[in-house]
């Protein structure tokens, strides 16, 4: 929800945390979930993660920054973060925009990925940095 106050526009935080809440996110999603998708790439077909969009000022890392693992592959551009304590991936910056992170959607409290109706699969094998 935004809400309103006067003229100005406080924008709404929600929380995400990893399965035993060692990793907790504050995100900042003015637009509520944008550009939900999955991805057939070799990572995002074994985590099986719903993801969506945030630009990097949008995540702010609350508590377990000291667990948070990183895992780079291939090009190594794309940054994946996972706790390591419990393995959930929380977040990546992504490889075909820098600037934005993509978060799990499954980590946001309150909020059933599955409850998503329709999610467009993104061609992740056939990268568009690759072309």
């Amino acid at each position: 929800m935004i809400l309103q106050v006067g003229p100005t526009r406080i924008l709404p935080k929600h929380k995400a945390t990893c399965h035993c809440g060692a990793v907790e996110l504050e995100l900042s999603l003015p637009d509520g979930i944008v550009d939900p998708r999955r991805c057939d790439c070799s990572i995002c077909r074994r985590k099986g993660a719903i993801v969506a969009s945030v630009p990097l000022s949008g995540i702010t890392i609350v508590r377990g920054a000291d667990v948070l693992r990183l895992y780079q592959f291939n090009t190594g551009t794309a940054k994946h973060f996972f706790c390591s304590v419990c393995g959930i991936y929380t977040h990546h910056q992504r490889r075909s925009n820098p600037e934005q992170y993509g978060f799990n959607v499954g980590c946001l409290e309150g909020v059933n990925p599955f409850d998503l109706k329709f999610v467009p699969i993104n061609d992740g094998v056939n990268h568009p940095a690759d072309r």
